[in-house]
């Protein structure tokens, strides 16, 4: 479907507005390229500021450039800027090599620098009319950084998050072995809602041995290894059980298993840690039954004895569970098997929000109230702890924004 601009379309700011729209490439014949032109939800009183961006080549359909709550937080990643120019290429429907990427190591090549130079004159069409107010205003480049080396989709499904994908990436690795740079490689989970929040990562290793200098991420197997925990949330969170660390030792010592409730398990690279490092019993909890069915089949999540995974309304089952132990705390018994004594020493959250518009990315706001608190209490043990994953819709993401 074709859509009619006229030359009054971007003349002011209009907060929330997204257009996208296809515009002839200027150095290539018969190519197109895919703009899109965000406005930001939060203006400012004094001038707008605009700045574009290009997609890295190889990554037009991520949803981190393809979806309107993707462009969203390229938006919010860089502070100060009331209009975000969005520039790629227009992928090719069915072209099977769109979900293998790899990263092109000359940023700055002849076609790039070419292509910057003939946009200049639609980003200054593009920009509001307040920019000119001082003459001919400079529009910045704003480039695209992340640790992502190479990736392939291993698996894009539906539930009732929405669409989700799986993915298999090689990162930016810092450590060396025997004197060459050491490959890393990580899994990850995305949801489409919130593309640019990983849900989980971890760690993975070769099944078997491979050349390193032939062989790429798409033409090896690879397992998980729960042992270390590589999403930078989740060793502080796990690191918030110092704070009840004599608790829980005493625990131990009297022969009783620590006890963990996990509302919201993603991958269950959390839960997976707790149980097989530090020995705890499980219950987790989820809203989707195919966000359990991916952990399980691609991060190494295994039900056991000690590990107990639910489907259901992370809200709604504590608030059942703070009932269950307020009838018991007062010597109230249904009689139908329902009065069961589960009190638990850690309650970790990690739920996030459906809506980055809502201004927190987790947890959602339904979570932040004082009865969801209270029932909170009532589910821990006297020395219990509480602990939850917070993040601000602005760090939803590990890659930067920068002015080239």
């Amino acid at each position: 479907m074709a859509l009619e601009l006229d030359g009054s379309t971007f003349e002011t700011i209009n907060p929330s507005r997204f257009i996208s729209f296809t515009f002839p490439n200027p150095t290539r014949s018969n190519a197109l390229l895919r703009l899109a032109v965000i406005d930001s939800p939060l203006q400012r009183s004094d001038s707008p500021q605009v700045a574009s961006m290009f997609v890295p080549e190889g990554r037009e359909t991520d949803w981190i450039f393809s979806t309107e709550s993707g462009q969203l937080q390229l938006l919010f990643s860089s502070p100060g800027i009331s209009r975000l120019i969005l520039i790629g290429n227009q992928p090719i429907d069915g072209d099977r090599s769109l979900l293998i990427y790899h990263r092109c190591m000359n940023k700055h090549s002849t076609y790039q620098k070419e292509l910057e130079g003939r946009m200049q004159s639609l980003f200054l069409a593009l920009s509001p009319k307040s920019l000119f107010k001082n003459g001919i205003p400079e529009i910045p480049i704003l480039s695209y950084e992340d640790n992502v080396v190479c990736s392939v989709v291993l698996e894009k499904c539906v539930g009732s998050v929405g669409e989700m994908l799986v993915e298999d990436i090689e990162i930016v690795s810092e450590a060396v072995l025997g004197g060459s740079r050491k490959r890393e490689f990580r899994r990850r989970l995305r949801f489409k809602r919130m593309p640019n929040l990983i849900q989980t990562e971890i760690l993975i290793v070769p099944e078997s041995n491979f050349d390193l200098s032939s062989e790429g991420i798409g033409e090896v197997k690879f397992r998980p290894d729960l042992r270390v925990l590589v999403h930078p949330y989740l060793a502080p969170m796990v690191a918030s059980l110092s704070l009840v660390g004599d608790y829980i030792e005493q625990q131990i010592r009297c022969g009783l298993r620590p006890k963990a409730l996990c509302l919201g398990v993603g991958g269950g690279a959390l839960l997976s840690f707790l149980r097989t490092q530090l020995g705890f019993e499980i219950t987790g909890m989820d809203a989707d039954n195919e966000v359990l069915r991916i952990a399980r089949h691609y991060f190494g999540l295994e039900d056991d004895q000690l590990m107990h995974l639910c489907v259901g309304d992370a809200i709604k089952f504590i608030r059942k569970l703070a009932y269950s132990a307020n009838r018991l705390k007062n010597n109230c018994y249904s009689g139908n098997g329902e009065d069961i004594d589960n009190k638990y020493d850690v309650l970790m959250v990690d739920l996030d929000s459906s809506d980055v518009r809502s201004g927190l990315s987790a947890p959602p706001l339904n979570f932040i109230k004082k009865h969801v608190f209270q029932a909170a209490k009532l589910v821990l043990s006297d020395s219990g702890i509480l602990t939850i994953n917070v993040i601000p819709p602005r760090v939803i993401s590990s890659s930067q924004s920068s002015k080239e």
